[in-house]
C-alpha cells in the first residue's frame, strides 16, 4: 500500500508538474535550483549518516492510534515522495523531449518503485547481509552520489535561469 501510494504521487507530480509550475509561473530552471539545493541537504545528511529531523508529535501519535493504517502517510510521503522526489520529477519530465522519453521515465518511476518495494520486503535480509557498517557505507556512497545530482540539477538551472555560457 505504500509503495502503491508513494508511486501514485509521483506518477501523479510527473504528469501534472509542467502545468502546476506554469499554474504558480514557476520555471523548470527556478524548480532545478530549488530542487537540487534541498536534495543537497538531503545527500549531506546521508554523507554524514544522519538520522532524519523529522518527528512525530504527541498529536500525531494520538490520531494515528484512532487510524487503521498509520504507517501509510508517514512513510508514504515524506520518505518515498518527498518535496525532493518530487522536484526532481518534475525537472525530468520537463527535460524529456516527445512521447517516447516520457513513456519511459514513467516506466523509470514505476521500476524504481518497484525496486524499492523488494528492497523494503526483504530489508532484514539485506540488513543481516550487509550488517551495520555495510549499511553505512551504502548511505554515505548513494549520500555522494545524490550530492553531485544535486550539484547539477542547481549549476544547469542556474546557468539558464541568467543564461550563462560555459
Amino acid at each position: 500500500m505504500v509503495m502503491t501510494l508513494a508511486c501514485v504521487i509521483a506518477l501523479f507530480f510527473a504528469i501534472t508538474g509542467s502545468m502546476i509550475l506554469k499554474l504558480f509561473s514557476i520555471s523548470v530552471d527556478s524548480l532545478r535550483v530549488a530542487g537540487g539545493l534541498l536534495l543537497f541537504s538531503i545527500a549531506f545528511d546521508m554523507m554524514h549518516a544522519k538520522v532524519s529531523r523529522e518527528s512525530i508529535t504527541e498529536e500525531e501519535i494520538t490520531q494515528s492510534q484512532e487510524r487503521e493504517d498509520i504507517w501509510v502517510f508517514p512513510i508514504g510521503l515524506p520518505l518515498l515522495t518527498g518535496p525532493g522526489t518530487i522536484s526532481t520529477v518534475i525537472v525530468i519530465m520537463g527535460i524529456a523531449e516527445g512521447v517516447q522519453q516520457k513513456a519511459i521515465v514513467v516506466a523509470s518511476i514505476i521500476l524504481t518503485f518497484i525496486i524499492c518495494l523488494f528492497i523494503f520486503l526483504f530489508s532484514r535480509r539485506l540488513h543481516k547481509f550487509i550488517g551495520y557498517n555495510g549499511m553505512l557505507v551504502f548511505t554515505r556512497l548513494m549520500g555522494l552520489l545524490l550530492a553531485a545530482l544535486a550539484v547539477d540539477l542547481t549549476a544547469a538551472g542556474i546557468i539558464n535561469i541568467f543564461g550563462l555560457t560555459i
